[in-house]
């Protein structure tokens, strides 16, 4: 009986859960980028008490007239690598702030739709537009071998900075695991519905793609400097291949697609 004693022990065992484990909530359901960014985000959380620690034998220092520059860098270096891992972890664990008034009282299906165009729509274009600038800002940094401004610090800098497009994938990873789950909620997973419902976010791939490949061709290929490359012609259409191939990637999943209905 709904609203009997079973439901209610159940309600309990699963706030029990959310308050100690967020991880284990519709473990059932969860793909392999759920169970790797849980493993991960439980790795990394003990990133935590070592945190404190650096912290507390700091402040400790200072009082004692020692200032340690190095032990200030390794804090916002193990603060800055476990917020973004963090990031991650709860998109897919859904434990992040959130106003749930009109959500929690939707249809199963129709919170997944919501949940499906935030990640597809939303979410998932900024995390490839993130990826692709870190990527060139850790590269930069890497060149650059960057370091500590401070003469007694963490002089590797470029080892934090080469983390962030890692991070940000990862939080790509855990975003796709939660779109994948909630769109099997209302619809058959099929290329051309995941195409549709992450549109900006696989514009965007394409057109980088196509960027990356002319670049590499033409840097491969020709005695033109890299500043020179990018202002060739083929440059200025690689949004409308990316746009031709979205557009054929969906055309061929849908015939395949109802050739199959047919058969069936």
């Amino acid at each position: 009986m709904p609203g009997g004693p079973v439901d209610v022990a159940k309600g309990l065992d699963e706030v029990s859960i959310a308050i100690n484990d967020p991880g284990e909530i519709d473990r059932e359901h969860h793909g392999w980028p759920d169970r790797l960014m849980i493993n991960v985000g439980n790795v990394v959380a003990w990133l935590f008490p070592l945190l404190m620690i650096g912290i507390v034998a700091q402040v400790i220092l200072r009082q004692s007239g020692v200032n340690q520059a190095w032990l200030d860098d390794a804090q916002w270096w193990i603060y800055g690598f476990a917020m973004l891992t963090g990031f991650a972890y709860a998109i897919t664990t859904q434990s992040h702030v959130r106003v749930d008034i009109l959500h929690q009282n939707y249809s199963p299906a129709k919170r997944a739709r919501i949940e499906v165009f935030a990640i597809g729509w939303l979410l998932l274009p900024f995390l490839v537009i993130m990826t692709d600038i870190l990527l060139h800002y850790a590269w930069s940094s890497i060149v650059a071998l960057e370091g500590s401004s401070s003469p007694n610090g963490l002089h590797h800098l470029y080892l934090l900075k080469s983390s962030l497009p890692v991070m940000f994938i990862i939080a790509m990873i855990a975003a796709w695991g939660v779109f994948k789950r909630n769109l099997q909620v209302f619809s058959v997973i099929k290329l051309h519905t995941v195409l549709l419902w992450m549109l900006p976010a696989a514009l965007f791939f394409f057109t980088r793609a196509f960027h990356y490949v002319f670049y590499w061709f033409y840097a491969l290929t020709s005695d033109l400097a890299p500043r020179r490359i990018t202002k060739e012609a083929v440059f200025s259409q690689v949004g409308l291949f990316a746009i031709a191939l979205l557009a054929l990637l969906i055309v061929i999943s849908l015939v395949r697609s109802r050739n199959t209905s047919k058969e069936a």
